[in-house]
């Protein structure tokens, strides 16, 4: 009972709260806050800390949260171990990534993996917003950028270039771009990170950097649609070379104030610190790790 315990509680975490997680699993809201204090008794601790609204864990329950983690991908593994043999790898892949990267370059390695592990499921996050990655129990994250959490442990994949673009027929009708000052009077795509608009775009000017402010009439959360506005003309971009290298390379758009580039960053994958990391979720990570280098 305590395994099942711990995976209800787990699922409280993800589902953000106790009806969310009953809903789930067909158990009544009375169910759920029994073995939830069945659980807060056995351990002799608070877990969570509910409100009308929402919930958070206390740190008895991250705790818990990480070394549940642990303990039921191992459960996990020797089940699969007994039931399918050592050679076969099963069981649940939780992983996030940029939203564009995500559709156009990780899903096809994904169909390909999972062809070769029938027994996998990968359940997909795509977002280009901030993602709790222990809250929401990913196991795996793509994400451009240095590593700024001392939480999460990183794998590099390679290195990314940040790159200003637009498509040949909106420089036709605006004219082309030689300085980020003539940003200014251009219509750029601006993406929006959580309440956050990056309307400040880095540079690299006479030696230093140096950020240039700009505007636009349209602004999404999502790096998808960023590029689509781009290939239809509306507007000058700020993309990852690794969303638009196929489009550059075709001629779909074209890449600007390249003098004034900053330095690569990293893409990486990125886990939390404190897990073990099931043999199923090391098998991909060094599947990606290979097809993306």
């Amino acid at each position: 009972m305590l395994i099942e315990n711990l995976r209800l509680f787990l699922l409280i975490v993800e589902k953000g709260g106790l009806a969310a997680a009953g809903r789930e699993i067909g158990l009544s809201p009375a169910t759920v806050t029994d073995r939830l204090a069945a659980l807060e008794t056995y351990y002799g601790a608070r877990l969570l800390t509910r409100t009308t609204r929402s919930i958070s864990l206390t740190d008895e329950g991250r705790e818990l949260m990480i070394g549940a983690r642990r303990i039921l991908a191992e459960a996990e593994e020797t089940e699969a171990r007994i039931k399918l043999g050592v050679e076969k790898i099963s069981g649940r892949i939780h992983m996030s990534a940029p939203s564009d990267l995500g559709r156009n370059q990780i899903v096809p390695l994904l169909d390909r993996f999972m062809e070769q592990n029938p027994e996998i499921t990968i359940d997909l996050t795509l977002s280009d917003g901030y993602v709790d990655l222990v809250g929401q129990g990913i196991d795996l994250a793509l994400r451009f950028g240095e590593l700024a959490d001392s939480s999460m442990k990183s794998r590099k994949l390679g290195v990314n270039r940040r790159l200003v673009c637009a498509a040949p027929d909106y420089l036709k009708l605006n004219g082309t771009p030689r300085h980020p000052d003539d940003l200014a009077h251009h219509n750029c795509l601006i993406m929006r990170f959580g309440a956050i608009t990056d309307q400040d775009w880095i540079f690299t000017v006479n030696g230093e950097k140096r950020a240039c402010r700009v505007y636009g009439n349209r602004i999404a959360n999502d790096g998808g649609l960023i590029r689509a506005w781009c290939l239809n003309g509306y507007g000058v971009a700020l993309k990852s070379e690794w969303d638009v290298r196929d489009d550059l390379q075709a001629g779909r758009l074209v890449e600007l104030l390249e003098a004034f580039a900053v330095e690569p960053s990293a893409l990486q994958m990125v886990y939390p610190a404190g897990a073990v990391q099931p043999r199923r979720v090391r098998a991909l990570m060094d599947y990606l790790s290979k097809a993306l280098q």
